[in-house]
C-alpha cells in the first residue's frame, strides 16, 4: 500500500489588483492563485517592482472573486489601505510625487 503525505503547511496564495480608474470605477482581480502558481505571481510582481501586500485575511476574501471582477464596495476600505500602501512605497522609491 503507498502512501502519500499530506503536507503539513497551507499552500501560499496570492491575489494580484489592477486598477485603471479610466476604465474601472473600482480595481479588478488580475491574477489569483495556490502554491507554484502564487509563487509565480509574486515572482512578477518582484521582477516588474510592483509593492508586495501580505495579508492572509484579504487574500482569502480576494481569491473567491473571478478574475477581472471588479472588487465589491464592502471591500473598498481594505483595499484602500494597499492601495496606500503602494502610493507610500512609490514616493519612498522615488515613483511619484
Amino acid at each position: 500500500m503507498n502512501r502519500r503525505e499530506v503536507p503539513t503547511q497551507s499552500l501560499r496564495r496570492a491575489v494580484a489588483l489592477k486598477y485603471d480608474s479610466k476604465e474601472n470605477e473600482a480595481p479588478v482581480i488580475a491574477a489569483k492563485g495556490s502554491g507554484k502558481l502564487a509563487e509565480r505571481i509574486l515572482e512578477k510582481a518582484k521582477e516588474h517592482g510592483i509593492p508586495i501586500q501580505e495579508d492572509a485575511a484579504l487574500v482569502e476574501v480576494l481569491s473567491k472573486l473571478d478574475l477581472d471582477q471588479q472588487i465589491p464596495a464592502e471591500l473598498y476600505g481594505l483595499v484602500a489601505e494597499i492601495l496606500s500602501f503602494i502610493y507610500r512605497s512609490d514616493r519612498e522609491m522615488g515613483l511619484k510625487k
